[in-house]
């Protein structure tokens, strides 16, 4: 992709991100709200031993906990190009690609969490990450 980019714009789609983990932070603490005046012991939540929490509030939790993992290599990858001034339309290209397989995910998985729709959001995204990780590893390995 011809053209100059803005290197500051690689954050751009990193807030993005951001963003979507604390409205997952939030989701998750309200669902567990909710679970404990329906009734969830409040107690599970010392060892999260004892009856498991309802379906909803357990997906909400893991939703939480998926953003947390694969996108911090999603931010190295971004902090990585601004570093190195390897900002290009491609890095960005591919790191949009990545938060919009990642809002398919997050969208999927607390609305109808059909696994395999979650799953094509997943492997959009790891494959855009890995392309993004494989576009600055020849950035870096042009600069040696």
């Amino acid at each position: 992709m011809p053209g100059t980019v803005n290197s500051v714009s690689i954050f751009v789609p990193m807030l993005v991100v951001i963003a979507l983990t604390f409205v997952a932070f939030v989701r998750m603490a309200m669902m567990r709200q909710f679970a404990v005046k329906a009734g969830q012991d409040p107690n599970y939540y010392k060892a999260q031993l004892g009856t498991p929490e309802p379906e909803a509030t357990v997906a909400a939790v893991r939703h939480y906990s998926n953003l947390l993992e694969l996108p911090t290599i999603f931010y190295a990858a971004c902090v990585t190009a601004f570093v190195l001034q390897a900002v290009t339309g491609w890095t960005l290209a591919l790191a949009w690609v990545f938060v919009a397989a990642r809002l398919l995910q997050s969208f999927v998985h607390l609305s109808y969490n059909n696994p395999a729709h979650r799953g094509l959001g997943f492997v959009l995204g790891v494959l855009s990450l890995l392309a993004l990780w494989v576009n600055l590893a020849l950035a870096i390995f042009a600069r040696l």
